[in-house]
């Protein structure tokens, strides 16, 4: 259910603003967004796991509220970052 290191430190490097960038918006939404879709492919053999549903539920509205701080701050970041994640259909 967790992503491994060498999947985290891909996401890292691939939505990294700058060298060693670890807390940025992008990087932190990349990783709960990685995180949130290993919980609902776990959900499609588990249903009845409702102590991991409270953690996944946890971690979407962590996301949104990264994004929403994002979108504040700067739109155009936002927009490029649900555009490469693939959210907001």
């Amino acid at each position: 259910m967790s992503i491994t290191q060498e999947r985290k430190e891909a996401l890292i490097k691939e939505h990294a603003r700058v060298e060693g960038d670890t807390g940025s918006p992008e990087v932190q939404v990349a990783i709960l967004t990685e995180r949130i879709q290993n919980l609902t492919e776990h959900f499609k053999s588990h249903a009845k796991d409702n102590h991991s549903r409270r953690g996944l539920l946890m971690l979407v509205n962590k996301r949104r509220q990264l994004l929403s701080y994002l979108k504040k701050k700067d739109a155009q970041r936002y927009t490029d970052l649900i555009g490469k994640l693939g959210l907001r259909k």
